[in-house]
């Protein structure tokens, strides 16, 4: 191996960290989008596959409105039909409708008279039964015929809408394979996981009721107003009266309702913020008795969520009592004017029973689309999010005419690599480095000194800003990051285990591995021992924090994985941060016959697991300050003396450093 010196940044800069609080929730009512026209059209995109489907659905969807929308005239009928055979059999007999009404006239019931005019009575014959049955087995019919229509509509709208959710989340899922890594560190994971899943159904609730809902609406709205022409041109006239004065009443609510949604919205996402925060780092708050403070900042978003979800529950609350008003004096309306009319002899009572029907039938779809339209603003704002998501820039595509290597041999070069997170803080400049196949090599150094960062260069998490690193003498750019990372072993600082039982934790390691290979790699990892004193041994379920193993066993787990994986490279970032003496001891035994032969990359701020280590980087600030085995940096008494100095016999770095015996020529010396 051999490193060049590098020049120093003055930048000590971490990578991102996506730790802002999320919207675990999704758009909400009160969250507007920005381009609503647009988002529309590109989410209806979505459901031109089911355009045939659709078609049907709008079909039936016509047809059980349409059957709807008849009902009450054939009520109006039947109540026709009631009231003339009540009418007719309180009449002499012996008599016809003519001179019924030339009687009523003569003995000065002129207003009677007018009223039984347009009725088609027979006097003395009652009610027509038969008539009356045949009109409610016509009603039940269409009733029976409407259900049948919703169903079926409801039914294939259900599959259209999961279809189209089914294609959305695959694109999702697509799209988070081809994110880079500085995508996930620059959000929080609770931003990620509410696009995901909250945005997606709550795109996926709209398209499975609301486009129903549109269609119903606008062919009841229609129907209705044909339907209300037929029966009264003057009493539709005062019914359509009511449309203006409900969207007014309307958007003058939704206007002042809007301001308190978004601050109800802000507040659930602190507060869902809070709640994980604590929640996941239980353990630390009861350590440091942090549980007043923590429940006295849970009661100050509480009251405010409560504050905003009250006042913005309240305003849009008064839409339904205000259309109701409304519609009551509607109501009143048409009922007076109606009943005038069928005095006059204008107008059947049946008429007027089924307009005043249809003017509630009206008024519905009014309502239904003043909701409708507050729910698309959050559907569509859910679906700009989405659309957010999948508009991310993708990582740097893997080249067209790959490189593949046939045998890896693990030499791996830095070759002038300049790398930063923040274009405008540099952390890595001008770092040369050359690992020979099979050395084990260790990187320390203070936080914030690049050391993992190197990790996420070599594995292409990141790619270099200038210089190229490369693995058998071929530039890392010109491979697949599936083939650069299949060589590659990780066990990570932060432990990942998934549900499911230790074995299958093990065997994520390599695909199709043989129980005697998952054991072989466990008792190389010192697993086998403590997995065999549990109950269920290799079958033990891990539940879904993995809560039911000491963190120096999961730690164990994932090394055992590395193990089972076999790889050329191996990268071990603070791998035994987490385990007690004894344990750090045997893994230590083992790693040292794991890596014979193996490139090894060891990063660690505990430096007694590394002194056996071929060669030791010290790093600072995004630069190689040392270089050497243990031995020679000790007596180098350098940076690397300090920070070991300071672990085991408690030095403080902050005391001037000594200047190291070994000139800093030695370090910049190549010895490929």
């Amino acid at each position: 191996m051999s490193p060049n010196n590098t020049k120093t940044s003055k930048s000590s800069t971490n990578r991102p960290m996506g730790m802002g609080m999320g919207r675990p929730g999704g758009a909400t009512p009160g969250e507007k989008p920005k381009n609503f026209w647009g988002s529309l059209k590109r989410l209806l995109g979505y459901l031109k596959p089911q355009l045939v489907p659709i078609l049907f659905v709008v079909s039936f969807a016509v047809l059980a409105t349409i059957f709807m929308i008849t009902a009450p005239k054939i009520i109006g009928n039947a109540t026709n039909v009631l009231f003339e055979g009540i009418i007719s059999k309180n009449m002499p007999e012996n008599m016809t409708k003519e001179e019924a009404i030339q009687m009523l006239k003569l003995s000065g019931n002129d207003q009677i008279a007018e009223m039984i005019g347009p009725m088609n009575i027979i006097p003395g014959q009652g009610v027509d039964y038969n008539k009356l049955v045949q009109i409610l087995l016509t009603l039940l019919v269409i009733y029976g015929l409407s259900a049948l229509f919703n169903w079926l509509q409801q039914y294939m709208m259900a599959g259209v809408s999961q279809k189209s959710i089914y294609r959305l989340r695959k694109e999702v899922d697509n799209k988070l394979a081809k994110l880079p890594l500085k995508y996930f560190d620059s959000h929080s994971h609770g931003d990620i996981l509410s696009r995901v899943t909250n945005d997606i159904d709550n795109i996926g609730r709209t398209l499975q009721q609301t486009l129903i809902q549109i269609i119903t609406a606008t062919v009841t709205i229609i129907g209705v107003i044909v339907m209300m022409l037929t029966i009264s041109p003057l009493l539709t006239l005062i019914a359509l009266t009511l449309i203006p004065l409900s969207l007014i009443v309307t958007m003058f609510i939704v206007k002042k309702s809007q301001k308190q949604f978004e601050t109800q919205w802000d507040s659930t996402g602190k507060l869902n913020g809070h709640v994980e925060e604590t929640y996941s780092g239980h353990n630390i708050v009861k350590v440091f008795n942090k549980q007043k403070e923590a429940k006295e900042t849970f009661d100050k978003e509480n009251t405010r969520l409560y504050q905003a979800s009250f006042k913005s529950q309240f305003i849009s609350g008064i839409i339904r009592p205000a259309i109701a008003f409304l519609n009551n004096l509607n109501y009143v309306a048409v009922s007076v004017i109606g009943g005038l009319r069928v005095a006059n002899g204008l107008m059947t009572l049946g008429d007027v029973q089924a307009f005043i029907q249809y003017s509630r039938m009206f008024t519905q779809p009014i309502v239904q689309t003043a909701n409708i339209i507050n729910i698309l603003q959050s559907t569509i704002a859910s679906a700009e999010r989405v659309f957010e998501f999948l508009d991310e820039e993708d990582e740097v595509p893997d080249p067209v005419d790959p490189v593949e290597l046939p045998e890896v041999e693990g030499r791996i070069a830095f070759e002038n690599v300049s790398f930063s997170y923040d274009p405008n803080k540099p952390l890595i400049e001008g770092l040369n480095l050359v690992v020979h196949p099979g050395e084990n090599v260790a990187i320390v150094g203070p936080t914030g000194a690049g050391k993992t960062t190197l990790v996420n260069l070599l594995m292409r998490f990141y790619d270099v800003t200038d210089g190229r690193i490369t693995l058998d003498g071929v530039d890392i750019r010109q491979m697949r990051r599936s083939d650069l990372r299949k060589n590659f072993g990780m066990v990570l600082q932060d432990t990942w285990l998934f549900g499911g039982t230790i074995k299958e934790n093990i065997a994520y390691g390599k695909e199709d591995a043989s129980d005697e290979e998952i054991i072989q790699a466990a008792k190389a990892a010192y697993v086998d021992h403590f997995v065999r004193t549990l109950p269920h041994g290799y079958d033990t379920i891990i539940d879904e924090e993995a809560s039911n193993l000491s963190q120096g066993q999961r730690q164990l787990i994932t090394i055992a994985r590395a193990f089972l994986a076999d790889p050329k490279i191996l990268i071990l970032d603070e791998a035994t941060s987490s385990v007690d003496t004894r344990t750090e001891t045997l893994i230590q035994q083992a790693m040292e016959k794991l890596m014979e032969g193996r490139t090894s990359f060891v990063i660690a701020h505990r430096l007694s697991t590394i002194r056996n280590a071929d060669t030791i980087l010290v790093m600072d600030h995004g630069s190689i300050v040392e270089t050497g085995n243990h031995e020679e940096l000790m007596k180098n008494e350098g940076f690397y003396y300090n920070l070991y100095m300071s672990q085991f016999l408690g030095i403080d770095l902050k005391k001037p450093i000594k200047e190291p015996k070994t000139s800093q020529k030695n370090i910049a010396s190549v010895k490929s």
